[in-house]
């Protein structure tokens, strides 16, 4: 893998998902009447007037279809806040794991990455994966149908990624720099991997990145795997993996019951410790953001140990890179940062996102 990426990965930035500390059994509802919703967002209207044109911003709904499907939602920021069209080259940004485009939305327009780099002067495209809120078409299935769930991440790095690759490319005419989170990491690397999507790549930038994972720090994760839990959701007829649904949320009750394991915080629970959350931020995303996925995924990412970044895997994969250019890998460790950090945090703009535009303009 090092030779097919020796010009291609040009930045790392990653995480380490730590423990979630303390014991309790008391069980977090996503439902939760008391938490902050995302009141600007409807459903109807789609993220871009919803979310962006309040603010200000420009913004564009896009939609791909995948060879084997699946329409999937893009939005373009064309410009920022100024209304100055973009005089730099575009950037997809794709999110991780149960959660869709508008985590890169969710905090302040100075604290979120996608505002920050629309008014550095980049053309920004938002991805959102199959099954999300936004991207639930298919040409010929239903998400009620099971075959529409029948699917893991190697099809989001076989179809998902290249459509939009291919499409932001067309649209553009220029190659792209690339932003991945968690599961945006590892479809990325997959496709990379086997020599995909270079031709139209600028440069990467891979938040947590899940490569070689062997080392679950999170509790939560780490029940997951052991009691097999998306396994009994597959068998009970459940191909959609969703937080806010009946069944899960029984099973998730078995979860919170480990010692260990405090579910009145689930999203610590799940990532570890954040450092630099703003807690009317982690309601909102709490709120909104626990997305859909397939049972068939979570099966998939469970056996290969993948669920969250840990740094002696991260470590694995730079052993990799280890052939790499010099001059071409950055990597940047956040030592107090863990997984939802790296898109909500409050310091994120200077811990992450500067670093991330100066790398971009040399690249």
């Amino acid at each position: 893998m090092a030779e097919t990426l020796a010009t291609q990965i040009l930045a790392i930035l990653f995480c380490l998902s730590a423990a979630a500390a303390a014991a309790g059994t008391k069980v977090y509802s996503f439902n939760s009447q008391n938490s902050t919703s995302v009141s600007s967002l409807n459903a109807n209207d789609g993220i871009c007037k919803s979310l962006v044109e309040p603010l200000g911003y420009a913004c564009q709904e896009h939609t791909v279809t995948t060879k084997d499907g699946y329409i999937l939602s893009l939005q373009r920021m064309p410009s920022g806040l100024s209304g100055q069209a973009a005089d730099k080259p575009p950037v997809l940004l794709q999110h991780g794991l149960i959660v869709d485009g508008v985590t890169w939305l969710m905090s302040l327009p100075d604290e979120s990455l996608a505002f920050i780099l629309a008014d550095n002067g980049y053309d920004v495209w938002i991805s959102n994966g199959r099954g999300t809120r936004f991207s639930r078409g298919h040409t010929s299935l239903d998400p009620y149908d099971s075959a529409y769930w029948d699917w893991t991440w190697d099809e989001l790095a076989a179809y998902d990624l290249p459509a939009t690759f291919q499409y932001v490319h067309d649209q553009t005419g220029q190659n792209l720099h690339y932003v991945g989170h968690s599961q945006g990491t590892l479809i990325a690397l997959a496709a990379f991997s086997q020599g995909k999507l270079l031709n139209m790549l600028r440069s990467a930038v891979l938040l947590c990145p899940i490569a070689y994972l062997n080392h679950l720090t999170s509790p939560f994760a780490r029940a997951l795997v052991d009691l097999f839990i998306a396994e009994d959701l597959y068998w009970l007829g459940q191909p959609e993996f969703s937080l806010n649904g009946q069944v899960v949320n029984k099973l998730l009750e078995v979860i919170c019951s480990n010692p260990g394991i405090d579910c009145s915080d689930l999203l610590t629970a799940i990532t570890g410790p954040n450092c630099c959350l703003n807690s009317s931020r982690t309601k909102v995303f709490l709120d909104y953001e626990p997305q859909s996925t397939a049972t068939k995924n979570i099966i998939h990412l469970a056996h290969r140990k993948d669920y969250l970044s840990d740094v002696k895997d991260v470590q694995v994969l730079l052993d990799n890179l280890k052939d790499h250019d010099g001059d071409k890998l950055v990597v940047q460790y956040t030592d107090e940062y863990a997984h939802a950090d790296f898109v909500l945090g409050v310091n994120a703009n200077q811990i992450v996102y500067d670093p991330v535009i100066a790398f971009f303009k040399i690249n």
